[in-house]
């Protein structure tokens, strides 16, 4: 079973998490996007902040032959909370959580509960850290279902500028998560999706498509940076802020065709205003 439960366990990966996001802002719901990254990457450093704080073994911190060499590769840093529990509940279930359908909150219970399972049946999670993560995640899928961000002002530029600055103090060898996670929070923040999605099936694929080309080229691209520089703290919130800013931004602007210009979502995951064409 252990190719099943790997195949299931990288479904919470960075990369899926990108991909999701990116297509549900695109596609669905431009405003709960936006909001529901922000939310996202919140949580991805509350994680972090307990993670390293608590500095709790893994089942396999004694022995690390209790696990075979895949499985360990799936587990970075210390045990709770589990990362894979708390990110996926705060995607999927804050995606259901604004969409507020039926069939959505079934899949996402689905999806959340099987990666959960994954964790421990490749024992690289004792339960309390998984239901410590899922406790966090359920708690960020709330806020994502029911905040509404502001959208202008000083808040716009003053938030990510302290993010990024708290990046810049950084210390030396903390964990790149930090970066991480300030990064996303301030390109979260400071994106404004101006767009409505694709009204048809071929607009779909080709902003889809695209879309996540013009993404991941920029997301390896900037990852290709030398270590030395990469992962210096502001340098990998610039990273990822850069990466969202591209992705609701620059995305739409380039694909103007299939993703008209409209207001501003309130980010309650309400339909997008009238779209007006560009002028």
């Amino acid at each position: 079973m252990q190719p099943f439960w790997l195949a299931v366990t990288n479904l919470g990966r960075d990369e899926v998490f990108i991909i999701v996001l990116a297509l549900y802002t695109w596609l669905w719901n431009p405003g709960g996007g936006r909001t529901l990254g922000v939310v996202f990457a919140g949580s991805y450093l509350v994680n972090s902040a307990l993670k390293y704080g608590l500095n709790l073994p893994r089942p396999f911190t004694g022995d690390p032959g209790l696990v075979t060499d895949a499985a360990r590769a799936t587990a970075g840093g210390p045990g709770l909370p589990s990362g894979h529990a708390q990110m996926s509940a705060t995607l999927w279930a804050g995606i259901a959580a604004q969409m507020r359908r039926p069939a959505l909150w079934t899949v996402a219970i689905l999806l959340v509960a099987l990666i959960s399972a994954s964790r421990l049946a490749l024992g690289v999670h004792f339960p309390a850290d998984v239901i410590v993560g899922l406790l966090l995640g359920g708690i960020a899928a709330i806020i994502a279902g029911r905040v509404a961000l502001a959208n202008a002002g000083t808040w716009r530029w003053a938030v990510p500028v302290v993010a990024l600055l708290i990046a810049g103090f950084l210390p030396a060898g903390i964990p790149r998560e930090y970066g991480t996670g300030l990064g996303l929070f301030a390109g979260f923040w400071y994106a404004r999706p101006t767009f409505a999605p694709p009204r048809d099936l071929a607009g779909r694929l080709i902003v889809g498509v695209v879309g996540l080309l013009i993404v991941f080229v920029v997301f390896f691209g900037l990852g290709a940076l030398p270590s030395a520089v990469k992962d210096i703290g502001l340098v990998r919130a610039l990273r990822y802020a850069v990466l969202v800013v591209v992705a609701v931004e620059v995305v739409p602007a380039a694909l103007r065709r299939w993703m008209p210009r409209t207001a501003v979502s309130d980010g309650r995951g309400r339909a997008p205003a009238e779209a007006v064409p560009p002028r």
